[in-house]
C-alpha cells in the first residue's frame, strides 16, 4: 500500500476501493520482507563470525604445518630485540628509581615542615592552657585552645601519612629490584643462544672457503620440482652443434 492510498484511507475517499483484505495483505508482504532480511542478516552475521574462526585456526601451531622463516632483518633477529629489550629495560629502570627518590626526598621535606609547625601548635597550647587558667571567664582563650588542640592533630595525620608514604616508596623500591634480576635472565638467555650460534657455525665449518667453492648446479637430471631440466640427449646436441660452428 502506498502513501497515497493511506492518506486517502485516512480522508474517506477509499472506502470502496481499499478493503481490509487490501490492508491484510500487504501487512502480510511487508511481514515476509522482514523475515527475509533478518534471515539474510544472519547469514551474513555466520558467515562472517566463521571466517574469523577459520583465520584464527589458521595461525594455530599444528604438526603438519610448517610456517617460512622471517626475513634476517634487525627487527627479526632475536638476539638483537633482546638486547634492545634488556638495554631499554634498564634505562627505564634506572628513570623509575630516579623518581622514587624524589618521591621519597618531597615527602621527607613536609614531615620536617610539619614537625616545625607541630612545635609551633605546642607552644600556642602551652600559652592559652596558662591564659585559661589565670582567666577562665574569657571564651576566646579557651576557644583558642581547643582550636590548636584540633590544629595539632590534624598536622600529625599529614606527618603519618608521609611517613606511610615513604614506607611504601621504599617498598616500591624493593619490588624494582626483580627487574634487575628479569634483566639477568634475559642476559643469560642471550648468552646461551650465542654460544649455540657459535657451536653449529664450528660444526658447519669446512676446509674449502666458500668463495673458492664451485658453483652447484641450479637443475639436475632426474629433479622434479622444476620443467627446466637438460637431459643428456640436449647437452649431447648443444655440444653437436658447437663443433658445427
Amino acid at each position: 500500500m502506498t502513501q497515497e492510498e493511506l492518506d486517502a484511507l485516512m480522508a474517506g475517499g477509499l472506502d470502496d476501493e481499499v478493503t481490509t483484505e487490501d490492508i491484510a495483505e500487504d501487512t502480510a508482504e511487508d511481514t515476509v520482507v522482514d523475515d527475509v532480511d533478518d534471515e539474510l542478516k544472519l547469514e551474513e552475521k555466520t558467515d562472517e563470525e566463521d571466517s574469523e574462526l577459520k583465520e584464527a585456526h589458521e595461525y594455530r601451531t599444528s604438526a603438519d604445518m610448517s610456517w617460512p622463516p622471517p626475513p634476517p632483518t634487525d627487527d627479526h633477529k632475536m638476539v638483537y630485540q633482546l638486547d634492545d629489550v634488556t638495554k631499554d629495560s634498564e634505562v627505564k629502570a634506572g628513570e623509575v628509581f630516579d623518581k622514587l627518590e624524589a618521591i621519597n626526598e618531597f615527602m621527607m621535606k613536609a614531615e620536617e615542615s610539619a614537625n616545625e609547625v607541630i612545635a609551633l601548635i605546642d607552644s600556642n597550647i602551652e600559652l592559652f592552657s596558662t591564659l585559661c587558667e589565670k582567666f577562665p571567664n574569657v571564651e576566646e582563650f579557651c576557644k583558642a585552645l581547643e582550636d590548636n588542640k584540633d590544629m595539632k592533630s590534624k598536622v600529625e595525620g599529614l606527618v603519618q601519612a608521609a611517613q606511610d608514604t615513604e614506607d611504601e616508596v621504599m617498598m616500591t623500591m624493593d619490588i624494582m629490584q626483580y627487574q634487575d634480576i628479569h634483566r639477568q635472565k634475559i642476559e643469560r638467555v642471550i648468552n646461551v643462544m650465542r654460544a649455540l650460534s657459535r657451536y653449529m657455525s664450528t660444526l658447519f665449518e669446512g676446509k674449502i672457503d666458500d668463495d673458492k667453492r664451485v658453483g652447484s648446479a641450479v637443475h639436475i637430471d632426474g629433479d622434479e620440482s622444476t620443467e627446466n631440466v637438460v637431459s643428456n640427449d640436449d647437452i649431447e646436441e648443444l655440444i653437436a652443434n658447437l663443433g658445427k660452428k
